[in-house]
C-alpha cells in the first residue's frame, strides 16, 4: 500500500516534473465567450490567460515594496509557470520558500505564492495531485518546524489547515463542473441514441407495412405468369419457358420477402400479428377522420385536384403521415380545430395539416416525441419533401409533398 503511494507520488510529482502542458484557451462552447460580442470571441478565449497574467503582475509590483527585484522571481516566476509547466511551478514555489529561509525575508509571501500555485495546479491536476501537493507541504512544514524554528514561519499549521480548506473548495468546484458537463454529454448521447432507435423503429414499421404492398405486386406477377400460356393457343415453348421462369423468380422473391419480414419481426412485436390485414390507403382516410371526431377533435377535410389513385406505398404513407399529425394534436393542442387538405396533383400528392391553438393546456404525453421523425422517414422514402413548424397563431402546421412518377402514375 505505502510502495503504491510513493509510486504514485513519484509518477505525478517527480517524472518529467517540468513537462511542457500549456493551458488551453476557453472552448468555444464556453459560456463565458457567449455575453462577449462575436467578432471578440476570437480573442476572449485567451482571457484565463491573460487575467493570470495581469494578477501576476499586480503580486509582483506589491511585492518588489518590500523585497525589491526579488519579487520577480519569488512571486512572478511560480505563478507564470503554470500556464506552460504546472507541476514545474509547483517545484519553484517550493524553491521560493527555501530561498526566501535562506535570506530570512519574504517567507510569508513565498508562503502565500505557494499556496496560490498550489490552488492553480489543483484546477488543472488530478484530485490526486492535489493531495500529494498538500501531503509534500505538509512534509516540508514539518522540516522548517523542526530543523529551522528561527525563521519567522511561525503558524505553518494554519497554514496548512487553510490552504488545505481552500485546495478541497477548488477541488469541489471542479468536480461539480466536471460531473455537470458529463450529465450534459451523457444527455446528448441519450437523446442522439433515443432518435437513432425511434428512426429505426419507424424504418422497421416502414417495412413492415410496405411488404404486404410489394408482396401483393408479386403475387400478381406470379398468377398471370401462370396463367399467361393458358390465354394463348399453341404457346411458343420458348414463350411457356419464359414464363416459368417469370413464376419461379417470382415465387422465389415472396419467399425471401417472408423470410425478410419474419427477421424483422423476431422482436416479439404484435403490431402486425395479422399477415392478411390489408393496409389502409386514402380511401379509409374518412374512417380515421371520423375516430378523431369521436375522440373530441373538431376536423375537417379539403380536397382539391382530381381524385384518383395512386401506388399503394404513396397512399400507405400519406395515410400514415396524417394519422401521426392528426394524433400529435389531440395529443398537444386539445381543444384545437384542425384540418385535413389533400391536393391531387398530376405529378405526385400534397399533404397539410394544421392546426389552431389549443383552448386548454396538454397533459403530460407518454410518447417518445418523436412522431415528426416517423413522418420525415416517410417522405424521405419516397423522394419527397416535408416542412412542419408553429404557425403565427399558436397552431402547428405539417406540409409534405409526395411525388408520383409517370410510370408509377400510369401503373
Amino acid at each position: 500500500m505505502f510502495k503504491s503511494a510513493f509510486d504514485g507520488i513519484h509518477r505525478d510529482l517527480f517524472t518529467d516534473a517540468f513537462a511542457f502542458r500549456p493551458l488551453a484557451p476557453l472552448a468555444p462552447g464556453s459560456r463565458l465567450l457567449r455575453v462577449v460580442p462575436r467578432r471578440l470571441r476570437r480573442y476572449a478565449r485567451w482571457l484565463p490567460h491573460a487575467a493570470l497574467v495581469a494578477a501576476t503582475g499586480f503580486l509582483v509590483l506589491q511585492g518588489a515594496g518590500e523585497i525589491g527585484l526579488l519579487a520577480f522571481p519569488l512571486v512572478g516566476v511560480p505563478l507564470l509557470m503554470t500556464l506552460l509547466r504546472p507541476v514545474g511551478a509547483w517545484w519553484c514555489s517550493v524553491g521560493a520558500i527555501f530561498f526566501a529561509t535562506a535570506l530570512g525575508s519574504a517567507v510569508v509571501i513565498a508562503l502565500g505564492v505557494h499556496v496560490l500555485v498550489m490552488m492553480l495546479v489543483a484546477m488543472r491536476s488530478r484530485p490526486r495531485v492535489a493531495g500529494e501537493m498538500w501531503l509534500l507541504t505538509a512534509v516540508i512544514a514539518a522540516f522548517f518546524v523542526v530543523f529551522r524554528p528561527v525563521v519567522g514561519v511561525d503558524g505553518l499549521f494554519e497554514l496548512l489547515v487553510v490552504s488545505g480548506v481552500l485546495l478541497f473548495a477548488v477541488l469541489a468546484v471542479r468536480l461539480l463542473r466536471e460531473s455537470r458537463q458529463q450529465v450534459v454529454a451523457q444527455t446528448a448521447v441519450t437523446e442522439a441514441e433515443r432518435s437513432r432507435r425511434t428512426v429505426l423503429e419507424e424504418r422497421t414499421t416502414i417495412a413492415r407495412e410496405l411488404h404486404d404492398v410489394v408482396a401483393h405486386h408479386m403475387s400478381v406477377v406470379a398468377i398471370q405468369a401462370e396463367a399467361a400460356p393458358y390465354r394463348v393457343q399453341d404457346t411458343p415453348p420458348e414463350l411457356a419457358a419464359a414464363f416459368v421462369t417469370i413464376r419461379e423468380n417470382a415465387v422465389a422473391a415472396l419467399t425471401e420477402l417472408r423470410r425478410v419480414l419474419g427477421v424483422i419481426r423476431s422482436d416479439g412485436s404484435d403490431a402486425f400479428d395479422d399477415p392478411e390485414a390489408p393496409q389502409p390507403t386514402l380511401a379509409a382516410l374518412d374512417g380515421l377522420l371520423a375516430n378523431v371526431r369521436g375522440a373530441g377533435l373538431t376536423v375537417e377535410r379539403v380536397t382539391t385536384g382530381v381524385v384518383r389513385p395512386l401506388p399503394q406505398g404513396v397512399e400507405l404513407s400519406a395515410y400514415r403521415i396524417v394519422q401521426e399529425a392528426l394524433s400529435n394534436v389531440l395529443r398537444h393542442a386539445p381543444g384545437a380545430v384542425a384540418r385535413v387538405e389533400l391536393s391531387y396533383v398530376p405529378v405526385g400528392l400534397g399533404l397539410r395539416i394544421v392546426n389552431g391553438p389549443p383552448d386548454r393546456l396538454a397533459k403530460p404525453s407518454p410518447g417518445a416525441g418523436h412522431g415528426v421523425l416517423g413522418m420525415r422517414e416517410r417522405v424521405a422514402m419516397l423522394g419527397g419533401e416535408m416542412t412542419d413548424g408553429p404557425t403565427g397563431d399558436g397552431g402547428y402546421e405539417v406540409t409534405a409533398f409526395l411525388p408520383v412518377s409517370a410510370a408509377e402514375a400510369a401503373a
